[in-house]
């Protein structure tokens, strides 16, 4: 007896990827195979497959996610961690297709070009981490539209790790992000009439905080113009227009410092590890003497082979174009390399994890609307990054820290209390 279509792709996928497939997988007949009992992998068409033995490895994977043509039925975050193993490393292709997989590919009507990637994989242009370049990269993330962004960030539009202080069942994601806002004003010791400059100001979250919770005078700059946009319209409605002034500015062209504060939150992973001693040097010039730095930043917890670092992965095809992450004792070494002096570093893993996962819970609860808003492709982009991206934070692949930074004086001062509960002030 013949076996069947979902059996044979089984045997096919196996041979290719050269590992056991930990899911259940059911063929485009309509056909399933073992195991039962776990998600399971639906193979929508033949193109699906075309994409896996053209790109045998986590682009591969993703290319077919993304248009559709392989599904998951079933738990995202078990499919994910069952595929782990897959996903996180590339196949060793040398040698394939061998005899019998080759057979096999003609006999399945496999063989074909290789399918084009779906359209909201980008292509990137120009010098890397150059202005336009930065641009380019900055508006493929962020202006997907604010409506989109509201729906899976909720009502603060604060876009980086929340502070999660509370797990009664009354605390949500937005009391959370408000602590994380707090807590970036009070390691910043902000106090009325200061200047802060928010580098990578998002949405305004911060911005709008410092100003109305601690009578500062707030500079921020994006290069996204719904990101701006959004935040001048915030600062407009709160009465703020005196105090908050939101720029599309590149880091690099700002010229009216020294501040009395500078805060970077999930904006350094955008600048690249070959120009971070710039940038490092760039937020030195622009603090006054005993001002201080809070840089908020994603780390490498466990950096890939530079072998592997090569290749093209799905965040860099589809969601961070350019991004890079580093571990935090590079990023320590290069910050006081500029000249800063590291006075704190807060690891937050298990709250960005927490984060993603109340994400990942809004865009699914809006899964039809976030369809309307930016088509099936890209929400199944957002699904897929803040999935995987909660796991990589659960599971210690990565990181993130809050790198709290002074200026200190010719003489040393640094102004800087003697103890964390003094500039924390109630609650770390």
């Amino acid at each position: 007896m013949p076996s069947s279509t979902a059996a044979q792709l089984r045997e096919l996928l196996e041979n290719l990827l050269q590992s056991p497939l930990p899911v259940r997988l059911r063929a485009w007949d309509g056909s399933e195979t073992s195991p039962t009992g776990t998600p399971i992998l639906i193979i929508r068409n033949r193109r699906a497959l075309r994409r896996l033995i053209w790109r045998p490895d986590e682009l591969g994977l993703a290319r077919a996610y993304v248009s559709g043509d392989l599904d998951v039925e079933g738990d995202l975050y078990d499919a994910l961690g069952r595929l782990a193993a897959l996903i996180f490393r590339g196949a060793d292709v040398h040698g394939l297709p061998k005899r019998a997989v080759a057979a096999e590919l003609v006999r399945l009507g496999l063989l074909g070009p290789q399918p084009k990637p779906p359209p909201e994989e980008i292509a990137m242009r120009g010098s890397r981490h150059s202005r336009g370049r930065d641009r380019q990269a900055i508006s493929h993330h962020y202006d997907v539209g604010n409506d989109f962004y509201r729906l899976v960030l909720g009502e603060t539009m604060v876009y980086s790790c929340a502070y999660w202080t509370s797990t009664d069942a009354g605390y949500q994601l937005a009391d959370a992000q408000r602590d994380k806002l707090d807590l970036i004003c009070r390691k910043l010791e902000l106090r009325p009439g200061m200047r802060l400059l928010d580098v990578g100001c998002g949405w305004g979250g911060l911005a709008l905080h410092a100003a109305r919770e601690y009578g500062v005078d707030v500079v921020g700059i994006t290069l996204s113009a719904e990101q701006a946009d959004h935040a001048r319209k915030q600062v407009a409605e709160a009465g703020l227009t005196a105090h908050v002034e939101i720029r599309i500015q590149d880091y690099r062209d700002v010229d009216d410092g020294p501040f009395d504060a500078v805060s970077s939150v999930g904006m350094a992973e955008h600048v690249g590890t070959g120009p971070y001693a710039e940038y490092a040097a760039i937020l030195f010039r622009q603090l006054k003497p005993g001002g201080r730095l809070l840089n908020h930043q994603i780390a490498a917890l466990h950096p890939a082979p530079p072998a592997e670092r090569k290749r093209r992965s799905f965040i860099d095809a589809y969601v961070f174009p350019d991004g890079e992450l580093a571990p935090v004792g590079t990023t320590v070494s290069l910050l006081e390399e500029a000249g800063f002096e590291v006075r704190d570093v807060q690891a937050l893993r298990e709250h960005y994890a927490r984060t993603l996962r109340a994400w990942m819970a809004n865009l699914e609860a809006n899964w039809s609307t976030a369809v309307r808003l930016v088509g099936a492709g890209r929400a199944r982009v957002w699904r897929l990054y803040m999935a995987a991206s909660a796991m990589s934070f659960e599971q210690a692949r990565i990181g993130v820290n809050q790198v709290l930074c002074v200026r200190a004086h010719r003489d040393g001062t640094s102004h800087m209390p003697p103890t964390r509960r003094e500039w924390l002030g109630a609650s770390m």
